[in-house]
């Protein structure tokens, strides 16, 4: 009975051990851009064309196993306009969301929003805004 248990309880930490993540490192697979979001954090409609009123939401998907200090740089003609960082930790895949909110509106132009995981860059994404036809 006790070889049983013993069998058993090595077979228990195996599946956790195997089921813990993929065991690569903390790095972002998907950046989306959007108006809204889904209660799971990721962007309910995908755009890339804003109007000045819009809240822009921004869904930085990762996978893999750690921690990590992730940040975005929203940038407006070349000028930083908002840099917010989140601490995040994960063992599976997670979204973290940041929005960029301007309360008398965005001016229209070209805009960038860079995802920054531990103070690297980890991907681009380029919007607009424009005034509503």
């Amino acid at each position: 009975m006790r070889k049983f248990e013993l069998g058993l309880t090595v077979m228990i930490l195996f599946a956790c051990l195997t089921g813990c993540g993929s065991g690569q490192p903390l790095r972002v697979t998907t950046i989306q851009l959007g108006r809204s979001l889904n209660p799971d954090n990721t962007v309910a409609s995908f755009t890339t064309v804003f109007t000045p009123t819009d809240t822009i939401y921004l869904s930085a998907v990762t996978t893999g196993v750690g921690s990590a200090k992730l940040g975005v740089r929203w940038t407006y003609a070349g000028q930083v306009i908002g840099n917010p960082e989140k601490q995040v930790a994960s063992r599976t895949d997670a979204v973290t969301e940041f929005h960029l909110q301007s309360p008398g509106g965005f001016p229209p132009g070209d805009y960038a929003a860079e995802i920054l995981l531990n103070g690297q860059s980890a991907g681009t994404r380029t919007f607009k805004v424009e005034r509503p036809r």
